[in-house]
């Protein structure tokens, strides 16, 4: 049996924020670009790099957002929500290669030093961060309910530091002449941006690898389950995320209670695991003696113990 809710921010208020940002970053990247060019900052050119993926990642996450609201189908029972998560993935590999290409590029200027124009370099990153700044308001308030637009925050995220960096990188070399600064600016970027990378990319790959969301103690989850009157133990468990938001359980219940009263122990459980969890979309079969796949099926963990010996019988 089932139950379903969705939890989620709406996706038509993520989707105009998405489209401001992106119209503000695009349209700002090419002058960045040019002005990197003609003031020859390699801090401005990697800050430039960075709108370059914000750019990039916001039309991901919009793209993204347009193709999961196409209606599941026989084909496709769970519709094309997991499109975003494919999104989020990409956005952190190519932010990846960016930081690796700005560490690269800034050894090279370690060592064959080029002239700086201080002053084009700091009124474009001033112009920048401004840019910056207003995208990451707007999507503020959904980062936390989507990795994709997890993903295209972090970018922006990263690229105001990318200009805070150069502004004050342009002060540096404006008074006292060390060129040598911006590639120092450049490198402290690319490692900032690494391990955030990293982060997301790993959360992208325990969707995709079907793994419990991490806000989620798989143990004491089971544990309030247990807990409750008539349940003797529970076995096939499982719990994933379809996309940011949408998480999904399922599970075996052995209880020995009559027809009826299992009834009311399921629903039970679902209100447990909506009001402690928030899983709202879940699959619970009831069982009065456990099935084959307590014990040959589904095991997990070091030692491979199955589910059923995990949770012992009340």
């Amino acid at each position: 049996m089932s139950a379903g809710h969705n939890h989620a921010l709406p996706k038509g208020q993520n989707q105009k924020y998405l489209l401001i940002a992106f119209v503000l970053t695009s349209t700002f990247l090419v002058a960045e670009v040019i002005g990197g060019l003609v003031t020859g900052s390699l801090a401005l050119l990697s800050d430039a790099a960075h709108m370059l993926t914000d750019a990039s990642a916001l039309a991901i996450a919009l793209i993204a957002i347009q193709i999961a609201k196409r209606a599941a189908d026989s084909r496709r029972t769970f519709g094309y929500h997991r499109f975003e998560i494919l999104a989020a993935s990409f956005n952190a590999i190519m932010l990846f290669f960016v930081a690796m290409y700005i560490l690269y590029e800034a050894y090279r200027r370690f060592k064959s030093p080029i002239e700086i124009q201080s002053m084009g370099m700091l009124i474009i990153a001033s112009l920048g961060l401004i840019i910056n700044l207003i995208s990451m308001k707007l999507l503020s308030s959904g980062k936390d309910a989507s990795l994709n637009v997890k993903g295209a925050y972090l970018e922006v995220w990263s690229d105001m530091l990318g200009s805070v960096g150069v502004i004050a990188g342009a002060l540096i070399i404006r008074f006292t002449g060390w060129a040598w600064v911006d590639s120092v600016i450049a490198v402290g970027i690319g490692f900032w941006v690494l391990p955030r990378t990293w982060i997301l990319l790993r959360e992208s790959i325990n969707v995709l690898l079907e793994g419990v969301p991490e806000h989620i103690d798989l143990e004491k989850l089971r544990k309030s389950v247990s807990d409750i009157a008539g349940v003797r133990s529970i076995h096939d468990l499982h719990v994933w995320s379809i996309t940011s938001g949408k998480i999904s359980l399922t599970m075996h219940v052995v209880s020995d209670l009559e027809a009826f009263n299992k009834d009311n122990l399921l629903k039970e459980i679902q209100t447990t695991l909506a009001e402690q969890w928030e899983i709202h979309h879940t699959t619970i079969q009831m069982e009065a003696e456990a099935c084959d796949q307590a014990t040959n099926e589904h095991t997990f963990g070091p030692t491979g113990e199955s589910e059923k010996y995990l949770t012992p019988e009340k």
